[in-house]
C-alpha cells in the first residue's frame, strides 16, 4: 500500500473520530504528496525514496518551527508542532541510533574503498540511499566526517 492510499485511509478515521490534530497533518502530508506527484520528474506514482524524502521535509519543517515556538515560549504552538511531529514519524521507519549508522557507514566506506574526505561525496550518495528514512541529513553527515577524517 501506498503511502498515499494509508494517508487518505487515515483522513478517513480522523474525520470519523473528529481528531483535527492528526486530520490537519494528514491533509499536510497529502497536499505535499500531491504537489510531488505535479512535478515534472515524478510520474503518476511516487516511489519509497521519493516518499520518505517528503516526509523527513515535514518533519525537519516541523522540528524547526518547534525549536523556534520553544525560544518564543509559545507553548500553544509547539504541543501544536510536536503532535504533528508524532504523526508524521508514525509512516517514517524507526529511526537509527548513531552507533548503527556508524556501523553502517563503515560498511559503505569499506565498500567504496574511500580513504579521505575527497571521497566523502561517494559514500554520502550511497549512505543517503540506503539509510533514507532512518536519519537525518546532518547526523549521516556528521558521522561520515567523522569516520573519513
Amino acid at each position: 500500500m501506498s503511502l498515499e492510499e494509508k494517508v487518505n485511509q487515515q483522513i478517513k478515521t480522523a474525520m470519523l473520530e473528529k481528531n483535527q490534530a492528526s486530520l490537519r497533518t494528514l491533509r499536510a502530508i497529502k497536499s505535499a504528496i500531491l504537489i510531488a506527484k505535479t512535478e515534472k520528474e515524478n510520474k503518476e506514482i511516487l516511489d519509497e525514496n521519493v516518499e520518505m524524502k517528503i516526509l523527513q521535509k515535514l518533519l525537519k519543517q516541523r522540528q524547526d518551527s518547534a525549536t523556534i515556538y520553544e525560544q518564543q515560549n509559545r507553548t500553544d504552538l509547539l504541543e501544536k508542532e510536536k503532535e504533528e511531529m508524532a504523526i508524521i514519524q508514525q509512516f517514517l521507519p524507526p529511526a537509527l541510533s548513531k552507533e548503527d549508522v556508524q556501523a553502517q557507514v563503515k560498511e559503505i566506506i569499506e565498500l567504496t574503498q574511500a580513504k579521505t574526505m575527497a571521497d566523502m561525496g561517494k559514500v554520502m550518495g550511497l549512505a543517503s540511499k540506503k539509510l533514507a528514512g532512518q536519519v537525518d541529513g546532518k547526523t549521516l553527515s556528521e558521522v561520515v566526517k567523522s569516520l573519513l577524517s
